[in-house]
């Protein structure tokens, strides 16, 4: 896999991340700096492990499912992109940190949010299992892009930047879906892989 499918990969994965990033930042009065961090530590942290799960997991079950592994992880890819571009136009509910319900900051809150924005890395990474790549570089660079990701979420939150957030996340959901049509294509011999 290329390194430019790998960052597109990432990209539409750290795309939860970075709505969810988005709307925390926008419950803040004014940019704080270690709540950024933190939030993307934790979101950065999980989209890393989440693949190495999931790839762990497409080991073991390789045997069983080689004949049909590019159908997998079409349908992985497509139901992950799906999944992101339902959630991009369902209508979500905004908190306000510092009020009656939970901070997105909070550490417990935190994980479950990471926990929710990285399953979806999870699938990837028994995708990545099953077309037999190296699971190292991808994770690193789906962590550090998510991180980054994170980061600017919380930023142009902050400076009450909502507008972007749906669209964000429906991008994502297109990327994922795309590259998995191409891993498909690819391996029925319909594109150049």
């Amino acid at each position: 896999m290329a390194i430019l499918e790998i960052l597109l990969i990432a990209l539409g994965l750290s795309m939860d991340a970075f709505a969810v990033a988005l709307a925390s930042g926008a419950t803040m009065k004014r940019l704080h700096l270690p709540n950024a961090l933190k939030m993307a530590l934790f979101f950065g942290g999980f989209q890393a492990l989440m693949p190495v799960v999931g790839w762990a997991a497409g080991l073991s079950m390789k045997d069983f499912i080689s004949g049909w592994d590019h159908w997998i992880a079409f349908g992985l890819l497509l139901a992950v992109g799906g999944k992101m571009i339902y959630e991009a136009f369902k209508i979500k509910e905004e908190e306000e940190c510092g009020g009656p319900k939970t901070c997105p900051f909070d550490t417990g809150t935190l994980t479950v949010l990471a926990i929710a924005t990285s399953i979806d890395a999870l699938a990837v990474g028994l995708t990545f299992s099953l077309l037999q790549l190296s699971i190292i570089g991808p994770v690193l660079v789906i962590g550090v892009v998510t991180f980054l990701m994170s980061v600017a979420g919380v930023k142009i939150g902050s400076a009450g930047g909502h507008f972007f957030e749906h669209k964000m996340e429906a991008a994502g959901g297109f990327i994922l879906i795309a590259i998995g049509l191409k891993i498909l294509l690819g391996h029925l011999g319909l594109f150049g892989v």
